[in-house]
């Protein structure tokens, strides 16, 4: 995957007051190369349409900041418009002084212009930013909007897996491979489950002793599990470690049941685990926009995501639980008690993991959602993780959520979302406001 290149478009004329617009400039590259180290400016500031040209023709951005240091007409936004379709970040700079005498910049009327040439070609979507490269705020917003185009640019060089179909009334999950490239850029592979299966029955004992040593180390209790569970679930690690290596596949959704109790005999539950400790996001119940949503999570904070389903809600702590049977990262348990192996909660059969999730200060609740007519929404909720057991048995999350917890379930079943949902560590909410924007998605915030 090539490096992300964010490319700096600062642009204006020499008519207004050149020392304010140099001095902006100046802490603009300066912030922005903090924010992200690999970003692309120019030597000068962009002051007629030949500079920008001249700039903009050896480049292939992945992101644009385009900045009005002063007023500049469309030209200037047309012409990157014409050459690019990128995400584009469009930053105002507040007027620097107001005494009654000359206007320095007129950055704001710029701006104005700008967006009109991007409501002319296409509509284009574009994450708007208004303050001084000082003030907090809109350092913030640059800050996240550069992240969402990050993860949108890395999202057309993910390659995911649909393992299996869906089952029966759980068709949410099911994604079209044209329908994935078209509006993700994400290329989907697919694999029946039984050909993994397959694959998983030729491997010996000795094939898997490191699946077996790994999946031990990363766990507790799974000596508890009989041995040929144990070795049924090496197997089918390793039959899933390699596709995914041979595949290039950065995330899955797989079919769980009945498949591989009622034709293997072992859960996939702790294979998905492992593989979430491994980098890959991996959803059960073969929900390819589920595995979407957590791969999305996962490089947004760096780590593993809980995936799962709303089952209980606390109107007194104004928590909502997430649950499901246990396939959830090791690396998300709670210290106290580890990665506890156990049971699938309705087949009685393991290894499947069975803990419940360590607290973090802050979490955020995410979903892609595909609505009836094809089209996507975002679900978004923000809180906390809290210290709290094992809920059922299964893996669980108890969320206390920043808004009431009753109003999000209620309002949320209204709205027809998805059963699944993933669970980020961290407050991601504002990146994700700004990765819809970048496909023009609406955010159901909650």
């Amino acid at each position: 995957m090539k490096p992300f290149t964010p490319v700096y478009v600062p642009v204006g004329v020499p008519t207004f007051h050149m020392p304010s617009a140099e001095d902006a400039f100046a802490q603009s590259k300066e912030l922005l190369h903090t924010l992200e180290p690999g970003f692309v400016f120019p030597e000068e500031m962009l002051l007629s349409v030949d500079k920008l040209r001249a700039y903009l023709e050896p480049l292939h951005p992945d992101l644009i900041v385009y900045q009005n240091l002063t007023f500049a007409n469309a030209a200037y936004m047309s012409e990157v418009l014409r050459r690019f379709d990128c995400p584009i970040i469009l930053w105002t700079l507040r007027e620097p002084v107001i005494d009654g005498g000359r206007l320095r910049l007129n950055s704001l009327t710029g701006a104005y212009s700008a967006a009109n040439a991007l409501r002319a070609f296409d509509d284009r979507p574009f994450v708007y930013v208004y303050g001084a490269p000082n003030e907090p705020t809109a350092v913030n917003t640059l800050q996240c909007a550069i992240e969402a185009a990050r993860v949108k640019t890395a999202m057309k060089g993910l390659r995911m897996a649909a393992v299996g179909h869906t089952p029966q009334g759980f068709g949410f999950g099911r994604a079209l491979d044209a329908e994935l490239m078209s509006v993700f850029g994400v290329e989907l592979a697919a694999i029946e489950a039984r050909e993994l299966i397959e694959r998983a029955k030729t491997y010996s004992e000795e094939d898997c002793a490191e699946a077996l040593q790994k999946t031990a180390c990363a766990t507790c209790g799974f000596s508890h599990t009989p041995e040929v569970n144990r070795l049924g679930h090496a197997r089918l690690y390793r039959a899933y470690s390699e596709y995914v290596r041979e595949q290039g596949i950065g995330a899955l959704a797989s079919r769980c049941w009945p498949d591989f109790f009622t034709a293997y005999g072992t859960p996939v539950c702790t294979v998905l685990s492992m593989l979430n400790d491994d980098g890959v996001a991996a959803a059960c119940e073969a929900d390819v926009y589920g595995a979407l949503s957590m791969w999305i999570g996962m490089q947004l904070s760096g780590q593993p995501t809980f995936f799962g389903d709303p089952v209980s809600l606390n109107e007194d702590e104004n928590t909502l639980t997430f649950w499901h049977c246990g396939a959830a990262a090791c690396s998300l348990a709670r210290k106290d008690t580890g990665a506890t192996v156990g049971v699938h909660p309705n087949r009685k059969i393991g290894p499947a993991m069975d803990f419940g999730c360590e607290a973090f200060p802050t979490a955020t609740i995410f979903r892609i959602g595909r609505e009836p007519d094809g089209s996507f929404r975002f679900f978004l909720a923000e809180g906390e993780i809290l210290d709290k057991p094992k809920q059922f048995t299964g893996t669980s999350v108890v969320v206390k959520t920043d808004n009431p917890v009753r109003a999000i379930v209620e309002d949320s079943v209204k709205s027809g979302f998805e059963p699944h949902f993933a669970v980020l560590r961290g407050r991601h909410a504002k990146t994700l406001e700004a990765l819809a924007e970048f496909f023009r998605f609406p955010v159901e915030r909650y």
